[in-house]
């Protein structure tokens, strides 16, 4: 599913307009990334939660040269999905 299939589902079942719909989906995503960057946890019941995770730094190589690089530490978003998502992507 993309962005704007996101959009358009969103304003049929909610009944608004495609317009109310964007601006409602973009406010979410602005306040999860917001509370991310911040290293907040988000968590949505029924869907899961985002957690910030800081990944060493380590030694890789370069795939064309082989020479040894160092990749530098950074942070990462971490998901674990609810419970109730599970279940309904396993359901028989």
């Amino acid at each position: 599913m993309t962005k704007s299939e996101l959009i358009s589902k969103t304003a049929e079942k909610a009944g608004i307009t495609k317009a109310a719909a964007e601006r409602a989906v973009n406010a979410a995503i602005e306040a999860v990334v917001g509370a991310l960057s911040k290293g907040e946890r988000v968590a949505i019941p029924g869907l899961g939660v985002f957690n910030v995770k800081q990944r060493k730094a380590r030694k890789g190589r370069n795939p064309r040269t082989g020479k040894e690089i160092t990749i530098p530490a950074r942070k990462v978003v971490a998901f674990t999905a609810a419970k109730s998502l599970k279940e309904g992507l396993n359901k028989k």
